[in-house]
């Protein structure tokens, strides 16, 4: 299953960029046994898209088709580490080809997207800067491969 962060702003060089990248190397080479991945990072120039709506339509574009959509959204439910492994787990298992994060600018989402959405999810109830949920989303994706295959990157 190939997985797609889609960022609205494209990311300066600097540390929460390397970290994406690095996370979304990681995740990419630990999933290939597994079916995870690649995993890859699109992001949209924020100059072609200022406002929400807008920024939606780019977002959903940027998807592939038929992917399984996940928006971060600040209303959207928190996982523990183990229940996102488990629902990449399922998703892949489903036969689902592409699961796509969606990431919006500094606005949020537009409530059209938030209703196109398979699933909100939140890092909980603290704002994030974008750039730093990017890096944070890639770490996860790259802790559930971790968790499919059994190592000891994540403990409980």
């Amino acid at each position: 299953m190939r997985v797609i962060i889609a960022a609205v702003g494209r990311a300066r060089p600097g540390p929460e960029a390397e970290l994406t990248r690095d996370y979304l190397a990681r995740a990419t080479q630990a999933g290939r046994s597994m079916a995870l991945g690649p995993c890859d990072l699109v992001e949209i120039d924020e100059r072609k898209a200022r406002d929400r709506a807008a920024q939606s339509v780019r977002l959903l574009d940027a998807a592939p088709t038929g992917a399984h959509l996940i928006a971060l959204d600040e209303r959207g439910r928190t996982m523990t580490s183990p229940e996102f492994a488990a629902m990449l787990a399922r998703l892949r298992d489903s036969g689902t080809s592409d699961c796509a994060f969606l990431i919006g600018g500094a606005d949020g989402h537009d409530e059209s997207l938030r209703g196109r959405a398979d699933r909100l999810l939140s890092f909980g109830p603290m704002v994030w800067p974008h750039m730093l949920a990017r890096a944070m989303l890639a770490e996860q994706i790259y802790r559930a491969v971790s968790i499919l295959a059994g190592s000891p990157y994540h403990r409980e």
